[in-house]
């Protein structure tokens, strides 16, 4: 299990990203999305989301996503390399290796 040990961030509010921040939480998976896409695709980020951190194996969590049209794969290596700052995990990363869906 990864341990979320301290605020951290990834991705930009350009068109087609995603800024993702996550944070300590309090016992469980708190998620906010404010996305310009929410009424077409809140459904399937929501699911993306939760999926990642399933597979990270990420359980006490503070996520939130201002979404600017991201694909999910942006999605998901936003919410990845986040997450790992905020674990200060800087080596062996296994990128599309260990979270693959």
């Amino acid at each position: 299990m990864i341990e979320i040990k301290k605020p951290a961030m990834a991705g930009t509010l350009e068109s087609s990203d995603c800024q993702v921040t996550v944070e300590e939480g309090e016992g469980t998976i708190e998620f906010s999305l404010d996305s310009t896409v929410i009424n077409q695709y809140g459904n399937q980020i929501r699911k993306v989301a939760y999926d990642t951190l399933k597979n990270l194996d990420v359980k006490n969590v503070k996520l939130a996503i201002v979404d600017k049209g991201a694909l999910d794969c942006t999605i998901r290596a936003r919410i990845e390399a986040a997450v790992y700052r905020s674990a200060e995990q800087t080596e062996n990363l296994p990128w599309g290796g260990a979270i693959r869906s």
